[in-house]
This record gives structure tokens, C-alpha cells and sequence, in this order.
């Protein structure tokens, strides 16, 4: 079936959009990691739809899995090229949420941020990490 966006932004929120995934790309914008690197950053998330994230990024050429041959196995993800090329588009929506939630509290909104470390966004495609 043929997908059809009204806008390209939705093409781009279709990529990225879920509890998980732009916590996964965060992390790999400091370097390569392991599944179970990735599950011991990221509590509460489970095995199945840690897998199913990164394979929905994999596919989406966003995310490069790459297996060696060792035993035990190992698996190492990281960002592509493509995925490395969010980088300003996620800063800026992590700066816009900030103000967003900053301008909420002064409101008296009941509202916060857990973790204001966008390093990962950061770093993405910067060589002198």
C-alpha cells in the first residue's frame, strides 16, 4: 500500500514518533551500543518493544544493526549517516520543548522534564566526542 503524507513533516514524525525512539537515537548520538547497553539506559523498557524500535529504525535506514561473528554473539547499533542527519531537527525540538514546559511552570502547570541531557543530540555526527 502506498503511504500518502498531507504534509512532509508527517513523513518525518513517522519515522521517529513513540515513547522509545528518540530516546534510542539520543543514546547512539554519543557512539555505538549494545542491546543490552541500550535496556540498562532506558529502564522500563521492555525486550520486545526495544527490538521492535530498533528495527523500525533499521528499517528506516536511521539506525545500522551490524552482527559479529563471536560467541557469545554480538550486536552493535549505531546511527547512520541519515540518522546522524536529525541532529538539528531533534535539538530544536528538544530547545522548543524546554521553553514550552519553562514557559507551562511559570503558568503553574504542573509539568517537568525527568532528563534535560540532549547530549546524545548533541554529539550526533561530532567526531571530537
Amino acid at each position: 500500500m502506498r503511504k500518502i503524507y498531507h504534509l512532509a513533516v508527517e513523513a518525518t514524525l513517522d519515522i521517529i514518533r513513540g515513547k522509545w525512539k528518540l530516546r534510542i537515537l539520543c543514546h547512539l548520538g554519543n557512539g555505538p551500543l549494545r542491546t543490552g547497553e541500550l535496556r540498562r539506559l532506558m529502564p522500563g523498557i521492555s525486550q520486545k518493544m526495544l527490538t521492535q524500535s530498533l528495527k523500525d529504525l533499521e528499517n528506516a535506514h536511521i539506525v545500522n544493526r551490524r552482527s559479529y561473528n563471536e560467541v557469545p554473539p554480538r550486536v552493535e547499533y549505531s546511527l547512520t549517516e541519515r540518522g546522524m542527519s536529525l541532529r538539528n531537527i531533534l535539538l530544536e525540538m528538544s530547545d522548543w520543548g524546554t521553553a514550552l514546559v519553562k514557559e507551562q511552570q511559570e503558568e503553574g502547570d504542573d509539568v517537568k522534564i525527568l532528563n534535560t541531557n540532549d547530549d546524545g543530540f548533541r554529539n550526533m555526527g561530532n567526531e571530537d566526542k
